[in-house]
């Protein structure tokens, strides 16, 4: 087995064409497909089911391409290993973001890969945290921001804030940052929530079970635009962190009231999946991510309490 081929198994499988992977690494197509051929004959498997519109991976196929993703991934540590740390570093990297973090960190995470690793493939994935932990499980990405994750050994967490949540309302509501509002408080006012498989409805469930009172929930959304759009028009209020409505709120299109007795908070950390080796890039990445929340927390943009440091892993 040679690395070539794994190289080539990867090219085609992205692909789906002999062709268009020749065309991409400037190789011959018979030999792109002595090398499939050879592999599978060493493997004894069949990788690639042949088809009129191309090639596609059979199952056995797609196992053994996330071994060979992992081996080039490997490759290139080493290569970076053996190079001076401050060189820009090429591959690929996918980074998990819960949809309200995506907002605020995905734009200065971007120009900080832009800076220190040009050459770098970036894939941001916004999602919920359930589907976030299937994907790092799955290899599918890297690193990810995930909320409140159950302890698992399968994971790498670093601990990265506590994040406050605030009642949203609309212009002309009267909420203001200097005056927080008792969770009972809320009885019997017209909510617009997401639905209960998300963690933060499970978060305010909660906090309302603590303050003896009943949630009116009017909308159920897992679109956090649409949740803006409907408080911003005075269809109800909301309950979601600061940080990524920070400019509705300074160009007056959304106010906010910190909520008490009792305060909803949402723990933050960043993950990586245990069962490989860190890659530099998402390294970077996660080291990134960590001095940017700890930026925007000591500026006041992001309300919380900061937790462990930058490069701490538990």
């Amino acid at each position: 087995m040679e690395i070539s081929q794994l190289r080539t198994l990867i090219q085609v499988a992205e692909l789906g064409s002999l062709s268009k992977a020749a065309d991409r690494m400037g190789i011959a197509q018979p030999a792109l497909s002595r090398q499939i051929r050879m592999l599978e004959e060493e493997l004894a498997v069949r990788l690639f089911a042949r088809h009129g519109r191309g090639m596609s991976l059979t199952e056995k196929g797609r196992e053994i391409l996330d071994h060979a993703t992992r081996v080039m991934a490997e490759l290139e540590e080493i290569r970076a290993a053996a190079s001076d740390l401050d060189t820009p570093l090429r591959g690929q990297i996918g980074i998990g973001f819960p949809p309200t973090v995506a907002d605020i960190i995905s734009v200065p995470l971007v120009a900080a890969f832009g800076k220190a690793h040009p050459q770098a493939e970036l894939r941001l994935v916004g999602a919920y945290t359930g589907y976030l932990l299937d994907w790092l499980h799955r290899g599918e990405i890297d690193v990810a921001i995930l909320y409140d994750p159950h302890a698992a050994r399968s994971l790498r967490s670093q601990p990265l804030l506590l994040e406050n949540l605030f009642l949203i309302g609309p212009p002309g509501s009267g909420f203001s940052s200097v005056r927080a509002i008792p969770f009972r408080d809320l009885d019997g006012k017209r909510l617009l929530l997401p639905s209960p498989r998300h963690g933060l409805r499970t978060i305010v469930e909660q906090c309302a079970t603590e303050a003896g009172i009943a949630l009116d929930v009017a909308v159920e959304t897992d679109s956090y635009a649409t949740l803006k759009d409907l408080v911003h028009r005075g269809h109800g209020w909301t309950i979601l962190p600061l940080a990524p409505i920070h400019d509705d709120i300074a160009a007056h299109r959304l106010t906010a009231a910190p909520l008490i007795d009792p305060v909803p908070v949402r723990r933050l950390v960043l993950s990586y999946p245990a069962d490989r080796p860190v890659s530099r890039l998402a390294r970077f990445a996660g080291e990134t991510i960590a001095g940017i929340v700890t930026d925007l927390v000591e500026r006041g943009v992001w309300p919380g309490q900061l937790l462990g440091r930058a490069g701490s892993e538990s």
